[in-house]
């Protein structure tokens, strides 16, 4: 009597349920993402061929733009509960008696670098125009009669005192602008800042070997 061969089945994987572990993942990263604000200049920064990377929390940055206006700005820290963003405006509030709203202190805390007059804040804030509020960026002060940017940097200073400073200034400003900010920094006992720049990958020949490595 033959035997009875039973059927060959082909291996079946049911792949339902890491199709939904998959967007119950995804839907997870894109309710918990925060993304960063874009910034209010195009900065097109120099080459170098240093591999010092800036910290990405705790640091104030002054943006120089090719076309000569000085943007700023400081993250909340490592810690977002710190709200130091807000309590910046706050303190420049204060000293430029300006009162400004908890919706203006809130909306200001999730914001980016920015270059306007202190005066055309609350305008700024609360401008739903994107043109409008691109015409109102025309650079921080920083003459001899009204030095807004040091009042920032001061005061940035002292509301996370253990924030890095960093320059990104364009690959095309002028060099004298440059050294106003730097003076304007050592002025207020900032005397270890750090310059932006992009990675510059170097390419070694032989001829550019010592004759003992060759």
């Amino acid at each position: 009597m033959p035997k009875i061969k039973p059927p060959v089945r082909t291996p079946h994987i049911d792949m339902t349920p890491m199709v939904d572990l998959f967007s119950v993942l995804l839907i997870f990263l894109l309710l918990t993402a925060s993304f960063r604000p874009q910034e209010a200049a195009v900065i097109t920064t120099p080459q170098s061929i240093s591999e010092k990377q800036a910290p990405d929390a705790d640091l104030m940055t002054i943006f120089i733009a090719k076309d000569g206006k000085v943007f700023f700005n400081i993250d909340n820290g490592k810690d977002t509960s710190t709200h130091f963003r807000s309590k910046l405006l706050g303190k420049i509030g204060e000293q430029y008696k300006i009162t400004f709203t908890k919706a203006e202190i809130a909306k200001f805390g999730t914001m980016s670098s920015f270059g306007l007059p202190i005066k055309d804040l609350k305008t700024w804030l609360n401008s739903k125009d994107s043109k409008e509020k691109e015409k109102l960026q025309t650079g921080i002060p920083m003459d001899s009669t009204d030095n807004q940017l040091a009042w920032w940097v001061r005061e940035a200073r002292l509301t996370n005192v253990g924030a890095e400073v960093a320059i990104k200034g364009d690959a095309d400003t002028d060099y004298k602008l440059v050294k106003k900010v730097m003076d304007l920094l050592q002025d207020n006992k900032v005397n270890k800042f750090n310059l932006v720049t992009n990675l510059q990958k170097q390419e070694v020949t032989m001829k550019d070997l010592p004759p003992a490595a060759k």
